[in-house]
């Protein structure tokens, strides 16, 4: 079953992993300042930083007790699709190996994410 509860696990441990440490070191506003102002955001740089993250922290709940699976997967696609679009395109496909923070993270969690969003597969959506 696409709904798995190894597949939510593993996507809330790696969500989590994703948005804790950035708040407990507040990286979070670094990347907002540092980052994505310099990036077209201008002065929502850290509150758009924020969202990424928040979104990120309140996967790991919803995840975990199987709901609104569909909301929040679309959501975190987004934020996967711009990180490629803005970060890690220009790196290649590698994360590591062959290269350094490519795109097959991103890549891997946008289709298991996708699992969600079409439970059923495409055909039957």
């Amino acid at each position: 079953m696409v709904n798995s509860f190894f597949l939510r696990f593993s996507l809330a441990v790696i969500m989590a992993t994703h948005a804790v440490p950035s708040f407990i070191s507040m990286d979070v506003l670094d990347f907002g300042r540092n980052y994505l102002s310099g990036q077209g955001f201008g002065s929502f740089g850290i509150p758009a930083a924020i969202l990424v993250k928040l979104i990120h922290l309140l996967s790991v709940p919803l995840l975990i007790w199987n709901k609104n699976l569909k909301y929040i997967s679309v959501l975190n696609i987004l934020v996967l699709v711009m990180g490629i679009i803005m970060i890690h395109a220009d790196e290649g496909w590698y994360v590591v190996g062959g290269g350094r923070n490519g795109i097959e993270y991103n890549f891997l969690l946008i289709f298991c994410f996708l699992s969600f969003v079409f439970p059923k597969g495409l055909y039957k959506f």
